[in-house]
């Protein structure tokens, strides 16, 4: 049996009307090994690419976590500042193909999202979710921080609220907190409303002027531009910090839970 590091996958399918659908997997909660993160930011740009394509959907596999964030089995791994570095930038990876796809995204949240899950769902133009999506920012609880998402949780519902979750790092807060604060813009008690849902908005898009869509895109994201250099500074933090003996022995101690 392969390890956790080695598992998940990532397909992308469009469909004849332009919507393109990228799903990710992974029998952990839909965690994120650095291979999956990497595939990830890959498809993500490459559909955006494709003329084909007229709006994006990312979303999970399944019905329970939208994503676990960090692959633990991944973290424990590693030994070196090089390897800490390439790793936490799988993140920045997926965030900067979102930002800098000219497609907008809708993101499809059926449950909780921890840690770097939260940062997908930031890093989404438009996104819906059942009340069931409970979010956390669980990074300082294991001797890190979410110093790669936060710019992207940040941009999303504001510094106040972004602090309020990394610093009270164990606690979740609800699908209705997060709607509230505008990391979600929907929230539906069944997956399947939020899926009609999900299905009405992107059918419109599908539907709408491309070149105005993209011009939005560009607005809604002005600012960042700087996010290629920020985001990998950022992971360069989070790769010293995952190296100390504080970090090895809280991600240890929450494996064995």
């Amino acid at each position: 049996m392969s390890s956790a590091i080695e598992q998940g996958y990532v397909n992308a399918e469009i469909n004849q009307n332009g919507i393109a659908r990228i799903t990710f997997g992974h029998p952990l909660s839909n965690s994120l090994p650095g291979k999956i993160l990497q595939k990830l930011a890959d498809t993500i740009t490459e559909v955006s690419a494709n003329d084909a394509a007229k709006v994006l959907i990312l979303q999970s596999e399944g019905e329970k976590a939208f994503c676990a964030g960090a692959s633990f089995d991944e973290l424990i791994s590693i030994q070196d500042l090089e390897t800490g570095l390439q790793f936490f930038s799988g993140f920045a990876k997926v965030i900067n193909a979102c930002r800098k796809s000219k497609k907008l995204i809708i993101g499809r949240v059926q449950g909780k999202a921890v840690g770097g899950g939260v940062g997908l769902a930031s890093a989404t133009d438009y996104c819906f979710a059942t009340a069931r999506a409970e979010v956390k920012l669980s990074e300082l609880a294991v001797g890190i921080g979410p110093f790669v998402v936060g710019p992207a949780v940040d941009r999303k519902i504001g510094l106040s609220a972004m602090s309020e979750l990394a610093i009270n790092a164990s606690e979740w807060r609800s699908a209705a907190w997060a709607r509230e604060k505008g990391l979600f813009t929907e929230i539906y008690d069944t997956i399947s409303d939020m899926d009609a849902a999900i299905e009405t908005l992107s059918n419109k898009l599908a539907n709408s002027n491309p070149e105005a869509m993209s011009a939005l895109k560009e607005i809604f994201w002005q600012g960042t531009e700087n996010w290629d250099e920020l985001l990998i500074e950022r992971a360069a933090i989070s790769g010293r910090l995952v190296l100390s003996d504080f970090t090895r022995a809280a991600i240890s101690a929450f494996k064995a839970k």
